[in-house]
């Protein structure tokens, strides 16, 4: 009875001291992050809340006007650092060097483990200083700055951008793509270790399940008309006019087809004077957002600067049929004709006839949508957030090591 007793104590103090062992802390560093609306936003919530549910979390990022909350986001640690609006995205902010407040913030509790999302001066900072106070540093490629500058007016300086990109990339242990097709694009940049690290997609929030009549009948459509939709940013890069163009063509011959855009930018405004017919619906969030998607048939991707595109995902999640480029997520998870209409890159002739093809051929709409949603469902955030978790924490980033060719980050960041 002793024996019991005494084992039973010392299995008690075991489990006391598991459970008061601080767990390992990883620190995300990112310009943009919720309640703003962009795939980067997107991706580092699902995976700070799927984090946090084993590990300490930290945000660092520019204060954000108040938003919309979320009880397990507002538990997390944020550093809110100054920012300055992006040129062309007056509602997103880069933050500024910070060096040595987070060296201050780092050496008084140590992460073990940094990712970098984000490309800008706070990034620097965060890059010097986990590598001054030998933390692993893993830096993300969600974004083709590189490819966006020519959209606005900054043409001529893609290849200093570029150079720059690589140059910061060699500074991390490693490089997380969301695709093969964008490793290999980083690494004929001349990015070394690169690993590729997906993303999800909520299947319970993203169902057909969510189809509304009465949102349909809001947009004066009944069930046998199809609804074209856009989901995004309204912004040259995105090739939006594109989308618009297909449905144009489709609507020649299938008259009661509708066309829904969900999202703002520059180009609202011109949208809503040159085609009044359109639905633009505005920004839309949760469960609003995944009634949107369902309640439509065919979902229209024209962007060919998009490093993945978590559109797509939803869409496919929401049992739609797709036409898209054969790029970014829909080359990674659909296949031409079973579960969606892929176009060659740049043939834009291509997109707009298989959008009429979705119109014309309802049958063949039918059973792509439901491909779709198969292709879908495997694609859950909680393997996403291991695999994540995995890769910061693990020896994988660990036995990495900065490029060669990259020189201290410290003599370019300032603190």
């Amino acid at each position: 009875m002793i024996l019991k007793h005494s084992l039973q104590d010392i299995q008690g103090r075991a489990a006391n001291a598991e459970r008061e062992r601080p767990r390992p802390k990883i620190a995300i560093v990112t310009e943009t992050f919720f309640p703003e609306i962009n795939g980067v936003a997107n991706t580092l919530r699902y995976v700070s809340e799927g984090l946090f549910r084993q590990y300490r979390v930290q945000i660092v990022r520019p204060h954000q006007p108040l938003g919309e909350k979320r009880e397990l986001i507002d538990a997390m640690e944020h550093i809110l650092v100054r920012g300055r609006p992006i040129p062309g995205y007056g509602d997103l902010k880069f933050g500024l060097p910070c060096r040595r407040r987070l060296l201050k913030a780092w050496r008084q509790d140590t992460p073990s483990a940094v990712y970098v999302a984000t490309q800008g001066p706070l990034g620097w900072s965060a890059v010097s200083a986990a590598t001054a106070l030998g933390v692993p540093v893993v830096s993300g490629f969600h974004t083709n700055f590189h490819s966006y500058s020519a959209f606005y007016g900054f043409g001529w300086l893609t290849k200093l951008i570029t150079r720059y990109l690589t140059w910061f990339h060699h500074r991390t242990l490693l490089t997380l793509t969301p695709t093969r097709q964008t490793a290999d694009a980083v690494s004929e940049m001349g990015v070394r270790n690169t690993r590729v690290w997906s993303r999800g997609v909520d299947c319970g929030q993203f169902n057909p399940s969510h189809r509304c009549q009465q949102l349909r009948e809001e947009w004066g459509v009944r069930e046998e008309s199809p609804v074209f939709i856009y989901v995004g940013r309204l912004a040259s890069e995105k090739n939006v006019h594109l989308a618009i163009a297909a449905f144009r063509r489709a609507q020649q011959q299938v008259n009661k087809a509708r066309m829904v855009v969900v999202g703002g930018g520059p180009l609202r405004e011109r949208i809503a004077a040159k085609h009044p017919d359109i639905i633009l619906a505005g920004v839309k969030r949760g469960d609003d957002l995944a009634r949107h998607y369902a309640s439509a048939d065919i979902f229209l991707f024209p962007s060919l600067t998009d490093t993945f595109g978590n559109v797509v995902l939803e869409a496919m999640a929401s049992g739609l049929g797709i036409v898209s480029f054969n790029d970014a997520a829909a080359r990674e998870h659909l296949e031409h004709e079973v579960s969606g209409m892929l176009a060659p890159p740049q043939d834009c002739d291509a997109f707009c006839r298989h959008a009429l093809t979705l119109a014309l051929r309802p049958s063949h709409l039918k059973r792509l949508r439901a491909a779709a949603r198969g292709r879908a469902l495997p694609l859950d955030w909680s393997q996403i957030v291991d695999r994540f978790a995995h890769i910061l924490l693990s020896g994988e980033a660990k036995g990495g090591r900065p490029h060669e060719s990259a020189k201290s980050l410290r003599a370019v960041s300032p603190s």
